[in-house]
């Protein structure tokens, strides 16, 4: 976690296909509640789908003035979804039924798809760092419809966004973010020891 940094500039090197499948099997054994296992992947690795990734996302001059070109190089892409109906089909089985959280997502104060969906997009990234690849993590927002329509996802099925995956490149890069240059809130601010108290 500590070495984690996000990659903004990627070589065009392919990434190992068994080390993606490696990287993609550890994500997914990350926690889902009720072990509910409401998660989907989509893993675009071949050029052309990668390619029509960023068509869809991007216009024709909207890339051209994009910050970071370096990110069209990564070789692999994947989204992550969480399956709502996954998880009210679970808790509406015997052992949850209790819980009344069968009844519809709107019974889930908090979604939980979203919860666990985020967890393996955390695991996958820090599962390729640790393969010594980089990493980047986006929000698809507004286009994620059109990502679910050029790419066959099922609907129902919410994103929590993509995550460029391959070599970092070597030498010069554009540089970090500029969210990156925001100081990290000290612990002592994020911690609330047995009860909420506000200065």
């Amino acid at each position: 976690m500590l070495g984690r940094k996000m990659t903004r500039d990627f070589a065009d090197d392919p990434v190992d296909p068994g080390v993606l499948m490696q990287l993609l099997d550890t994500a997914r054994r990350s926690p889902t509640a009720g072990n509910s296992q409401g998660i989907e992947m989509l893993v675009l690795d071949e050029p052309e789908a990668v390619a029509l990734y960023w068509t869809t996302t991007f216009s024709e001059q909207g890339r051209a003035r994009f910050r970071w070109q370096g990110l069209f190089n990564a070789p692999v892409l994947v989204s992550v979804y969480g399956d709502p109906a996954a998880y009210t089909e679970r808790y509406s089985e015997p052992d949850k039924a209790a819980t009344k959280l069968g009844d519809g997502e709107a019974a889930w104060a908090t979604p939980y798809w979203l919860v666990d969906a985020s967890m393996v997009t955390l695991a996958l990234q820090l599962a390729a760092i640790d393969a010594g690849l980089g990493v980047l993590f986006f929000g698809q927002f507004d286009h994620a419809p059109a990502v679910a329509r050029a790419f066959g996802v099922p609907s129902g099925l919410v994103t929590t966004g993509t995550v460029a995956i391959g070599h970092a490149a070597q030498g010069p890069t554009t540089g970090d973010g500029r969210s990156s240059q925001r100081s990290r809130r000290d612990l002592s601010s994020m911690v609330h020891r047995n009860g909420w108290v506000t200065g």
